[in-house]
C-alpha cells in the first residue's frame, strides 16, 4: 500500500476513534445513551489496529486483495442478520472467506494456520461489530468481550477446518467445515462463556415464514442450510475466480435449488399450518417505559407501582385471564415473607376485584438460607455490626405468579444467567479477582438459580412458561418448559438497556423461533423495548413503540401437543459432535502415517 494512503488512512481512523471516544463520554458524563455511536467507535478502533500492523499482518502477496475479501465475509453476514431484511445474503456470506482459505492453502506457506486465523478473525470481527454494536449501550467491557473475544472463537473454527481439510478429501473437507460450526454453536449455548446472539440459525428470525420446519429441526437446522449453501455456491464462484470458468444457469442449480426448496417447503407449511389447542385465553400485557440505566433503579419504587396499577386497571376487565409484567417490576421481595410485602398486598386486593385474573410478573428477589440450604455456589453473607452475626442469602432474577384464591405464590429463578451482569464465569479460576469485584460494589456469587425448567400452573389447570429475558434465545433449553407441561410461553424483558438500536428488535424477532420449535403461543412483556404478542407460526402481531408506557391486549390459543424439536432438542447439534470427532480422528490418524511414511 502507498505509504501516503497507509498515513491518510491510520490518520482518519485515529481521528474518528478519539471524536468518537470523546463524544461517547461526554454523554456518559451527561447520562445520555451511546445510541449507534459505538458503530464508529470500535469501527474506527479497530481499523486503525489492521492498519497500524498491516506491514506484519500478513505475508501473502495478495494480501489487500484478501483483506478485501474477508472484509465482504464480515459486511455480508451483518447485512444478512436482523433487523435487515436482507437474509438472502446469509447463503453466499462464507464465499468470500472460503476463496481467502483456498488462496492461502494455494501459496502453501508454513504459517497458513496463522494466515487464516488473522483474515478469519477480521471477518468475525467486522461481523460482530456490525450486528452486536449495541451491547456497548450495557456494558463497555462486556461489548468488547462480545465482539473480539467471540471473534476468536469462531475464527478457531475457521483455523481448524483448515488444518484439518488439509488431510481429508474435498467432500471430507466441507463436512468438516459445517460439523465444526455447529458444533461449536452447540457448545456456545452450553458453556459459561455463552454467547449465542449471532447463531446463524437466528438469521432466518426476519422471515419466520422461511422456516416453519425449525419445529422439527431448531436454529440448526438454519445453520446447517446456510452453510450447505456457501459450500455450493464456492463452488461455482472459485470455478470463476480461479479458472475464470463462466458461472453459468446450469452450474447454479444445486445451489438454487438448496436455498428455494425449503423455503417452498416452508411457505407451504406457513400457510398450511392451523394454531393447535381447544381453550383460548386473553392476556394483557404492561409495557411500563422506565429507563433502565437512570430511572428504572433510582425513581422511588412506589411511583413505579402507581404506574403499574393504573395500566393494569386501564387493560383488565372481567374477560381478562393473564395480566403480564415485565422483568423486575417489583424489587427487593423475599420469597419467604410474601404475605408481608406491601406490594404484593395490594395486588392481591387489585385481583379479588378481577378474581379471573392471574398476575405473572418478574422480581427481584431474595431469600434467606438455613442451615441445610448454604451449600449454593451463589451464596452472599452479611454481618450485622452490632451483633457480628453472620445472614445467609441469595439474590435471584426471578418471575411469580399470583392468583385470586390461592394463598401460595410460585416461583420461577432465572437459570440461563447473562455471563458478567448476573454471573462470573468460572468464577474458581477468577478467583483472584473477588476483592476487585467486591471494591465494585458487586459480587462474585452472582445470582441464584434452579435445575428445571419450572412452569406456573393456575387452578383451573392452565401452565405457562416463565421466561426471562436472555432465555429467550435459547431453543433446546426452552424445550424444557414445554416439556414440563407449559401451553403458552410468557417472556418477561427489559430491552431498553441497549437504547433504541438493533438489539431490542433481534431480541423480539428471536422469539417468533422460539414461538415455532415449540409451537406454543407468546405473549411478551418489555419493560421498554417492544412488547408484543407471538402465534404459533411465529407471526409477531400488536406490537408496542420503543419508549412509550403502555398496556397491549389479545387473545392466544394454548397448546399441548409437542413437537418433534420439543421431543428430541438439538438433535443436528449433536450429530455434528459426534461427526467432528470422526473427522479429527481421521485426520491425526492420516497426519500419523504421513509422518511415519
Amino acid at each position: 500500500m502507498n505509504s501516503k494512503l497507509k498515513i491518510a488512512i491510520l490518520t482518519f481512523s485515529f481521528v474518528l476513534l478519539a471524536y468518537t471516544g470523546n463524544l461517547m463520554y461526554s454523554r456518559f458524563q451527561a447520562q445520555e445513551f451511546w445510541g449507534y455511536w459505538p458503530i464508529l467507535l470500535w469501527g474506527s478502533f479497530w481499523a486503525f489496529i489492521v492498519f497500524a500492523s498491516e506491514s506484519r499482518f500478513s505475508k501473502h502477496p495478495k494480501k489487500w486483495k484478501l483483506l478485501g475479501l474477508s472484509s465482504l465475509t464480515g459486511i455480508l453476514l451483518s447485512l444478512g442478520f436482523p433487523p435487515i431484511p436482507l437474509t438472502s445474503l446469509m447463503f453466499v456470506a462464507f464465499v468470500p472467506l472460503l476463496i481467502v482459505e483456498k488462496e492461502i492453502s494455494n501459496f502453501r506457506n508454513d504459517t497458513s494456520k496463522w494466515e487464516v486465523f488473522k483474515y478469519s478473525y477480521h471477518a468475525f470481527v467486522i461481523w460482530n461489530i456490525l450486528s452486536t454494536y449495541w451491547v456497548t449501550n450495557t456494558a463497555f467491557v462486556a461489548a468488547f468481550l462480545a465482539i473480539f473475544i467471540n471473534s476468536i472463537f469462531m475464527a478457531i473454527v475457521f483455523v481448524l477446518f483448515h488444518q484439518v481439510g488439509k488431510k481429508l478429501n474435498r467432500k471430507m473437507k466441507w463436512a468438516a467445515l459445517i460439523a465444526f460450526w455447529i458444533m461449536f454453536e452447540y457448545i456456545h449455548l452450553r458453556w459459561e462463556l455463552l454467547w449465542p446472539w449471532s447463531t446463524l440459525g437466528n438469521s432466518f428470525a426476519e422471515f419466520p415464514s422461511w422456516v416453519q420446519w425449525y419445529s422439527f429441526t431448531g436454529v440448526f437446522g438454519g445453520t446447517l442450510w446456510i452453510l450447505l449453501s456457501n459450500v455450493l455456491f464456492y463452488k461455482v464462484i472459485s470455478l470463476y475466480y480461479f479458472q475464470k470458468i463462466p458461472i453459468t444457469f446450469k452450474r447454479l442449480i444445486n445451489p438454487l435449488v438448496l436455498v428455494v426448496v425449503p423455503i417452498v417447503a416452508s411457505l407451504v407449511m406457513y400457510y398450511q399450518y392451523k394454531e393447535q389447542g381447544a381453550k383460548e385465553v386473553e392476556v394483557a400485557v404492561v409495557q411500563p417505559n422506565f429507563e433502565p440505566h437512570y430511572q428504572k433503579f433510582s425513581l422511588p419504587p412506589a411511583e413505579q407501582f402507581r404506574r403499574f396499577m393504573k395500566l393494569s386497571q386501564e387493560s383488565v376487565s372481567e374477560n381478562t385471564d393473564y395480566l403480564l409484567w415485565p422483568e423486575t417490576s417489583l424489587g427487593s421481595i423475599n420469597i419467604g415473607a410474601f404475605d408481608r410485602d406491601s406490594d404484593i398486598l395490594a395486588i392481591r386486593q387489585f385481583l379479588e376485584n378481577n378474581p379471573k385474573t392471574k398476575l405473572v410478573t418478574g422480581v427481584g428477589a431474595y431469600k434467606i438460607l438455613k442451615d441445610g440450604e448454604r451449600n449454593t455456589p451463589a451464596i452472599r453473607t452479611q454481618v450485622n455490626l452490632n451483633t457480628g452475626d453472620t445472614t445467609y442469602w441469595e439474590a435471584y432474577n426471578a418471575a411469580i405468579q399470583i392468583e385470586n384464591g390461592v394463598d401460595e405464590i410460585p416461583v420461577y429463578k432465572k437459570s440461563m444467567l447473562v455471563p458478567g451482569a448476573e454471573f462470573l464465569p468460572y468464577r474458581k479460576v477468577f478467583f483472584w479477582l473477588e476483592d476487585f469485584v467486591n471494591q465494585l460494589g458487586g459480587t462474585m456469587a452472582g445470582y441464584g438459580a434452579q435445575e428445571d425448567r419450572g412452569v406456573f400452573t393456575s387452578k383451573e389447570g392452565i401452565s405457562v412458561a416463565p421466561v426471562i429475558c436472555y432465555e429467550s434465545i435459547f431453543g433446546e433449553y426452552m424445550t424444557g418448559y414445554i416439556r414440563n407441561g407449559a401451553q403458552a410461553i410468557f417472556i418477561v424483558t427489559n430491552d431498553g438497556w441497549w437504547d433504541n438500536t438493533a438489539g431490542h428488535k433481534q431480541h423480539l424477532k428471536f422469539a417468533s423461533l422460539r414461538a415455532i420449535e415449540a409451537r406454543r403461543p407468546i405473549a411478551r412483556s418489555a419493560n421498554t423495548g417492544i412488547s408484543a404478542f407471538i402465534n404459533q407460526r411465529g407471526d409477531i402481531r400488536n406490537t408496542t413503540k420503543y419508549d412509550e408506557a403502555i398496556t397491549i391486549k389479545d387473545k392466544i390459543l394454548l397448546n399441548d401437543a409437542l413437537t418433534f424439536y420439543v421431543r428430541w432438542g438439538d438433535l443436528i447439534g449433536r450429530i455434528a459432535i459426534f461427526l467432528s470427532i470422526l473427522l479429527l480422528l481421521n485426520a491425526f490418524v492420516k497426519s500419523r502415517v504421513t509422518e511415519k511414511g
